[in-house]
């Protein structure tokens, strides 16, 4: 994808080698390494290894993305659509702790939400979170996710414990919540 996707606020773009510094930091971050854990240590080699995989396609299995201040181009987050298989597909995320509480993660997965409906002709993509991690559930609710469920110790985070997860879910024939853009903006 050479294009970027816009809203007020937020550009989502590729992932550049330049996004290093800014990357391994946040993965050092104490939240997104408890709620999206690396599976190793965090150091120079190791981010250049995530940014690679998030950067090469090819497999038609994930689009991952950067997610930056659409002003000064810095890095707010990430956000991915992965497990990509027919028409469906999971979304994850993070944001970093400067970007919090404005509204970063759910404009970014409502955004990446409608390109994967529109441009992938996704029917269905999943939300899952940890119910000990409340801001994820709200993500997922102002991005129009309903939720379908809980999921008893379905997966161990980076505190090495296994957690209940809320599981979400939009279709592409759900119609967007209120306060949401209701258009593609690509």
């Amino acid at each position: 994808m050479d294009q970027r996707m816009t809203v007020p606020g937020l550009v989502l773009r590729p992932w550049l080698e330049t996004d290093a510094p800014a990357v391994e930091a946040a993965l050092r971050d104490p939240d997104i390494a408890r709620w999206n854990p690396q599976g190793g240590p965090v150091d120079e080699e190791s981010t250049r290894r995530w940014l690679r995989r998030r950067a090469d396609w090819s497999a038609g299995d994930h689009v991952s993305l950067a997610v930056a201040d659409d002003v000064d181009g810095s890095l707010l987050g990430s956000v991915s659509l992965h497990d990509i298989h027919a028409a469906d597909a999971e979304i994850g995320y993070w944001v970093v702790p400067a970007a919090r509480g404005r509204g970063v993660a759910s404009r970014a997965v409502e955004l990446l939400t409608r390109w994967g409906f529109e441009q992938l002709a996704l029917h269905r993509i999943q939300l899952c979170h940890a119910t000990a991690n409340p801001a994820s559930c709200r993500v997922a609710e102002r991005a129009g996710y309903r939720v379908e469920g809980t999921l008893r110790e379905s997966y161990q985070y980076g505190d090495g414990r296994r957690h209940d997860e809320h599981m979400h879910a939009r279709l592409a024939t759900d119609r967007w919540p209120a306060g949401t853009t209701g258009e593609w903006p690509g």
